[in-house]
């Protein structure tokens, strides 16, 4: 089964989408583009709400702009300070979290988004922007690049989750909406039951966009999944031993049915981190040294009911985070091969 495993994985996870000149693969360039689309026959039929689906924390903060206004995610305290150039700069390293575009996420194989969106002070033609300390590219531009992926894979599936809004009245979340409904169309999938949701329905549906919307105006649009579907607890810690603590404490405690559910398997930085690490940033001073230990943990994992459902990380392509991700579906086709035995 072992053998069948692997020789299945490397037939799903063979491509690379950008080779580098020297021949070799790196975890950003293997391709996990169509990996939905290539689950064994025994999956389609399997609840969303089962599978390991493999996501990104902050995934649009791959580019944040230093000339901007300081956003209005931060304290006073941080706005004043950040009239220095110097500390935007700073800022900058603590803000990204995220090396690959959304296109490149994509290709990696990651399939939940989170999303954190605002209005920008100053701006005449209420124009939305992803946020994370300092302001992102516009949320048009990345929706547009995210359906342009799904155009050319049409049996892929996204989860998008605007779980932070900032600076936004009535008027701002109308127009979010309307962009989203312009932005996907037929492909939006509305809200029903979660276990109702399974990939061979959405292919003969046609539709590949989850869009979960954390704010009251959900109820005025069939197509906006309610933020208490897709929980998403946070350890806050940084701190690995006690950050897989409570992600095994969280997983024992999840709803068996009526929701997804998401694996945050990130450190967050308190002032002193940010403090000691200033120069480095995130990445380095975090991430990079924890990432493998966190990997480590999700290669223990299983999908199911009362297993894991969407997993998200920082620096996806640090390591092969999202296949490890995937591969974990395997354990459900092996569960069944042993049940025939």
């Amino acid at each position: 089964m072992l053998a069948v495993r692997k020789a299945r994985s490397k037939l799903r996870m063979g491509t690379i989408c950008s080779p580098n000149p020297s021949g070799t693969k790196t975890s950003s360039e293997v391709c996990n583009a169509d990996w939905m689309a290539s689950l064994p026959p025994h999956l389609h039929n399997v609840p969303l709400s089962n599978l390991a689906i493999p996501g990104s924390h902050d995934s649009f903060s791959y580019w944040v702009d230093e000339k901007s206004p300081v956003g209005p995610d931060q304290t006073p305290a941080i706005k004043r300070l950040a009239r220095i150039s110097l500390v935007k700069k700073l800022m900058k390293k603590w803000s990204v979290t995220q090396n690959l575009t959304f296109r490149e996420q994509l290709e990696a194989g990651i399939r939940y988004f989170d999303l954190r969106v605002s209005s920008k002070p100053g701006d005449a033609d209420q124009e939305i922007y992803f946020i994370h300390g300092l302001f992102g590219i516009k949320v048009w531009d990345g929706l547009m690049e995210i359906d342009s992926f799904l155009a050319q894979h049409p049996r892929e599936i996204v989860f998008l989750d605007f779980n932070h809004f900032y600076a936004m009245e009535e008027a701002h979340h109308q127009r979010l909406i309307l962009r989203i409904r312009e932005a996907f169309g037929s492909k939006l999938c509305s809200a029903c039951s979660v276990e109702s949701l399974r990939l061979q329905t959405l292919w003969e549906k046609k539709c590949q966009v989850l869009i979960f919307y954390h704010c009251p105006f959900y109820k005025q649009y069939p197509f906006l999944w309610p933020g208490k579907k897709i929980p998403a607890p946070w350890a806050n810690t940084t701190s690995v031993h006690k950050l897989i603590l409570f992600l095994e404490t969280t997983l024992s405690e999840r709803a068996p049915r009526g929701s997804f559910h998401v694996s945050q398997a990130i450190l967050t930085p308190r002032v002193k981190t940010i403090a000691r690490g200033l120069v480095g940033g995130l990445k380095n001073t975090l991430v990079h040294r924890n990432l493998p230990a966190i990997l480590d943990w999700v290669k223990t994992q299983k999908p199911g009911a009362m297993g894991v459902n969407i997993i998200t990380s920082d620096f996806v392509d640090l390591v092969d985070f999202a296949t490890t991700v995937i591969e974990l579906n395997d354990l459900l086709q092996e569960d069944r091969a042993l049940a025939k035995c």
